[in-house]
């Protein structure tokens, strides 16, 4: 895992609560990234400096290096997204984890595609990097963007999305829907919830995005995710055809709440075969190895952490997969798989910030 210090270039004020960070190395080196994924900052916030993690999507794309940016939004009661907002200057320094994640897309000249990007509030902020991208290097593909939030004072990128829209000839369509407009309906402006009734509303109207072949990302609160999944079954879209992160609200969640065989590991959805009170670990890492000795009730990555051992981690809600390794041998329980494709569950892939061990014979191969 790479490690990385960044200077605070520029800031864009978004709105009245969020706020873009725009990073770049010293030597203005690009960093390889791609659309879709997210930055971990690493800040000394924590009582007595203590250096708290928090992973942020990008919302700038890879034809911007050498800059990143990501865009934060103020939680109430929030450690690190606070501290961010209160005292991020331009030229201080960040250390910062490499650019992670698979909720990305990889753009294609030649792609003749129909994206539907379905939002809320920040979940925006993956979206932006995808659309983005899409605009800028797929002429033939088209974009639909709905995007959902409660007035329109808190709409993040209200200008640039506006500006993209304009200049794209029909290429990019925004549909923003209001909870609780601060102006009189406009013509063809949605207000209310973005429920599943919205969502088909639009998308019936929008001839270009045929249901069943367009691909759709979605992100934003578990509430939009459901609403938005019951509208995309009713339309029959096939489950390959549907991406979700729901990193970026549960990491804004999680914060605020803080103020096999065949040679691979199992993993595990059932917790009650745990009946040892600990259990050995063992832990291959950047070419050394560790044991630890893990308590039930405690994931083997908070041990870790407590014996000093630096292994990679971000969200510790098991949705980033920062913290991703390969359990070799044994069984490991897992709290949260969301993180995790079915293809890397079966290849004995866990998640050690929300795992557990059940035998005594786990090994996990880390980098």
């Amino acid at each position: 895992m790479s490690y990385q210090t960044l200077t605070v270039v520029a800031l864009t004020q978004e709105t009245a609560d969020s706020v873009t960070i725009h990073l770049e190395r010293p030597d203005r080196q690009p960093i390889s990234s791609r659309p879709g994924q997210f930055l971990t900052l690493i800040l000394p916030c924590g009582p007595g400096g203590k250096k708290e993690r928090r992973a942020y999507s990008l919302s700038s794309t890879p034809h911007e290096a050498p800059r990143l940016s990501v865009t934060v939004k103020r939680v109430p009661g929030g450690l690190v997204s606070n501290y961010l907002l209160d005292t991020v200057q331009v030229g201080q320094a960040m250390e910062v984890m490499e650019p992670l994640g698979n909720f990305t897309l990889s753009p294609s000249p030649k792609a003749a595609r129909s994206l539907v990007l379905i939002g809320a509030g920040s979940g925006i902020t993956p979206l932006m990097s995808i659309l983005k991208a899409v605009v800028k290097t797929e002429p033939n593909s088209h974009v639909l963007l709905i995007y959902g939030n409660r007035n329109e004072e808190s709409v993040i990128f209200q200008r640039q999305l506006a500006d993209l829209e304009a200049s794209t000839n029909g290429r990019l369509q925004v549909e923003h829907v209001y909870s609780q407009p601060l102006k009189p309906a406009a013509p063809h402006r949605h207000t209310g919830r973005l429920n599943r009734t919205m969502m088909l509303r639009i998308l019936e109207q929008r001839h270009q995005f045929p249901a069943e072949q367009a691909e759709y990302f979605m992100c934003g609160p578990e509430g939009l995710m459901i609403e938005a999944r019951a509208a995309l079954d009713l339309l029959n879209v096939p489950d390959a055809r549907i991406r979700r992160e729901s990193f970026v609200a549960s990491a804004d969640v999680a914060e605020a709440a803080t103020a096999q065989p065949n040679g691979h590991g199992d993993v595990t959805d059932n917790p009650a075969d745990n009946t040892k009170t600990t259990r050995t670990v063992t832990i291959q890492y950047e070419g050394s190895e560790y044991l630890i000795e893990v308590p039930a009730g405690k994931t083997i990555l908070e041990v870790a952490l407590d014996q000093d051992i630096d292994l990679p981690y971000s969200c510790q809600a098991g949705l980033c997969t920062a913290c991703r390794g390969k359990c070799l041998s044994g069984k490991v329980h897992l709290d949260e798989r969301e993180g995790l494709s079915d293809s890397e569950m079966k290849q004995g892939y866990i998640l050690t910030c929300v795992g557990h061990p059940m035998t005594d014979d786990v090994v996990i191969e880390i980098g």
